[in-house]
């Protein structure tokens, strides 16, 4: 038994004949391997909102001890906006994805589970499966560098990778039984994680900004509030005062005043409401 690129798979050829007497225990035991990780994943889906709040719960505990043992120090302002465009990059990837894609697909829903109207294999889904994830994966990495600490790094990258490891073994799994050899085609062709540049197709549908703006202004300015309370966190260790640097409050004040309407012309008007989007 192996996991493939795809899911779980099984050859026994290699096996020596007297170990298929064992074959229905063999079999027993990876279907329940199968749905423990499915059911595992389902669960963690509907709670992947929460990994943002671990991680600064987690790494801002972590950057109090360093910066108390004079481990951490506070950078120039311009090397935190370098770890945010770290960030920016992962945004960018979400809006590549999320301006091509039509509604029932590359959602957020978290509550009612698996949802997915069609398959996306155009587009960014040409390149890897899980486009979004990829996103998330470099805007969460944003303020675990501001810690510049090797092996929290190392442990954010591992922790993420068996979080996301389960998650994505259900959705494939539901992907699969929804529409299946149509994805078994595009999934064995297609990376899971790390894009393959050579397979772009241009995606059926145009660019959507409206449909960008009304999803991705949330994680835009989560990413900035978040490298903004770090450093802050750090002056406040560091000197005992309150205090922000006046780039950084630049960088927050326009991250607030982008959020603060987009949220109200989402809230009060139709005008980033796209059909069919």
């Amino acid at each position: 038994m192996y996991r493939s690129e795809i899911g779980w798979s099984t050859t026994y050829t290699d096996l020596p004949s007297c170990f298929l007497i064992f074959l229905p225990l063999i079999n027993t035991i990876d279907m329940a391997l199968q749905e423990e990780f499915e059911k595992q994943g389902n669960w963690l889906f509907k709670r992947r909102s929460f990994l943002p709040l671990l991680i600064v719960i987690i790494g801002g505990g972590w950057y109090v001890f360093l910066l108390n043992h004079n481990i951490a120090l506070i950078h120039h302002w311009w090397v935190d906006f370098l770890f945010l465009c770290v960030g920016f990059l992962g945004l960018g990837i979400r809006i590549f994805t999320v301006g091509f894609t039509p509604k029932g697909t590359s959602g957020r829903n978290t509550g009612t589970g698996q949802i997915a109207e069609q398959l996306n294999t155009a587009g960014i889904y040409s390149m890897v499966r899980h486009p979004l994830y990829l996103g998330n994966f470099f805007m969460w990495l944003a303020p675990v560098l501001l810690l510049t600490d090797v092996w929290f790094t190392l442990f954010f990258c591992a922790f993420y990778w068996i979080y996301y490891e389960r998650i994505i073994f259900a959705e494939e799994q539901f992907l699969r039984k929804k529409f299946g050899e149509g994805y078994v085609d595009w999934a064995s062709k297609t990376p899971a994680f790390f894009p393959k540049f050579s397979l772009f197709k241009k995606a059926d549908l145009q660019f959507s900004l409206k449909n960008v703006l009304q999803r991705e202004y949330n994680g835009f300015f989560g990413l900035v509030f978040t490298m903004t309370l770090f450093r802050m966190v750090g002056f406040v260790v560091s000197t005992k005062q309150l205090y922000l640097d006046k780039p950084w409050i630049i960088i927050f004040s326009i991250a607030l005043g982008i959020f603060l309407l987009l949220k109200t012309l989402k809230k009060f008007t139709k005008t980033l409401t796209v059909e069919g989007r």
